[in-house]
């Protein structure tokens, strides 16, 4: 039986699940089952757990490793489950060695093994470069994502994730390029930039190049992809060469995520955010000059510590302040080990409350953008599950007998407040 992988989290997790699975086979590990967490909450983590007991009953044959965020930043806890064989850190995960030595470990008698001997876990922060690691694709995926930064230099109050990651670096730009290209010719037509800090890109490579150039040169050197589509980004580190591409590259889609986290300037500050309300504001106000179709994502905590009900109305108003469409909300988290888990804190009952209302007035937001959709011409990715993507990111419910990973031109018909629907009596 081949190596399955389970994966929690972010796009960067999908993209190393495959490269960690090609790893994994090729050092010839069997009837193993890998787990891959996330760390950005603690409900994140207690999902890991959960899953790892689950799949220890459905398969208690195999051999469990778990690696990821989770795994880095708290081993001790899962190499303390009796379920789980081995963890590993995120560096490892990646190594083609450490599976070598993976398979000897999980070869090797179990009987009396200390939680402290399953643990394969080095210091992340003494990671100075990123390897490229080249895959042919992603199993089940239409998009096909490309990881060309990992880590963040930066320490929001709230975040664990820059001691899971590590410190920023950067995939050499060519490297990007060669990786894009040869998933275009395996015949991917979108392809995602994907990281931990994607806006940092190029800090520590020669000549430090910024994300505006890489995708310069993607689109440039790559003119058979299609579409090319970035991940969540930072709107203070966007440069003038991102900007540009927004305006005049259709190929850039005209859609992205950001991470705002709060819409009050005291929050902001006490999440160590290097942004204010007003700078959020202004930033989707001009990207949206440059590229009137834009569609605006983001990420939003609400209950941080000391937030008032006049904190959570303004970032609540943010909503429409910045014309905000997709929404990602997190009610607090406290992370262990991180400062913000020392501040005074709100009660989680009212942190999910205001969760609820700011997914709420999300909610409204997406059903006024859908609601523009109707009538309107789009090209659709299709992908797994009778579902597609437009341009900018709008779901779009399909046909089973569409081919997965083609685009198609389709007029949308109606919406559900999630979804649109396409008019598919002529397809082209």
């Amino acid at each position: 039986m081949s190596v399955d992988v389970v994966t929690f989290g972010c796009r960067l997790n999908i993209y190393e699940s495959e490269v960690l699975r090609q790893h994994a086979e090729k050092a010839g590990v069997d009837d193993t089952v890998v787990i891959n967490t996330c760390a950005v909450t603690g409900e994140a983590v207690r999902q890991a757990r959960q899953a790892i007991r689950r799949i220890r009953r459905e398969r208690p044959g195999a051999r469990l490793v778990v690696t990821g965020c989770a795994a880095q930043t708290e081993p001790e806890t899962f190499a303390a489950m009796p379920e789980v064989d081995r963890v590993l850190g995120n560096t490892e995960k990646l190594d083609r060695t450490a599976w070598i030595h993976t398979r000897a470990a999980l070869a090797a008698p179990t009987f009396g093994i200390s939680a402290e001997e399953k643990i394969a876990v080095n210091d992340i922060m003494a990671v100075k470069e990123q390897a490229p690691h080249p895959i042919d694709g992603l199993d089940g995926h239409a998009r096909a994502f490309v990881q060309v930064q990992n880590g963040c230099d930066h320490r929001c109050t709230f975040c664990i994730i820059p001691y899971g990651r590590g410190n920023s670096r950067s995939v050499p730009m060519g490297e990007v390029v060669t990786q894009v290209r040869s998933l275009v010719e395996n015949g991917y037509r979108e392809v995602v930039l994907t990281g931990v800090d994607v806006t940092s890109y190029g800090a520590n490579l020669p000549g430090a190049p910024k994300l505006g150039a890489l995708v310069r040169q993607i689109l440039k050197h790559v003119p058979e992809l299609e579409r090319l589509r970035l991940s969540s980004i930072d709107s203070v580190e966007a440069d003038r060469d991102l900007l540009d591409a927004i305006a005049d590259e259709p190929r850039l889609m005209p859609h992205l995520h950001l991470s705002l986290q709060a819409g009050d300037d005291m929050i902001l500050k006490r999440m160590k955010r290097r942004h204010s309300r007003a700078d959020a504001v202004a930033f989707c106000a001009q990207v949206r000059r440059l590229r009137p179709d834009i569609v605006f994502g983001a990420d939003i905590i609400t209950g941080f510590p000391t937030e008032t009900e006049a904190m959570f109305t303004r970032s609540l108003d943010l909503v429409e302040e910045c014309g905000l469409t997709h929404l990602h909300v997190f009610p607090f988290s406290p992370r262990k080990g991180t400062p913000a888990a020392r501040m005074p804190q709100i009660s989680p009952a009212v942190a999910k409350e205001r969760a609820r209302r700011l997914r709420s007035r999300g909610e409204k937001a997406l059903r006024r953008r859908l609601d523009g959709e109707i009538g309107r011409r789009r090209a659709v990715l299709v992908e797994a599950g009778h579902v597609g993507h437009t341009e900018h990111f709008m779901t779009v419910k399909l046909p089973p007998s569409l081919r997965r990973g083609s685009i198609v031109s389709l007029t949308m018909a109606e919406h559900d407040g999630r979804r649109l629907t396409a008019d598919v009596g002529a397809l082209t």
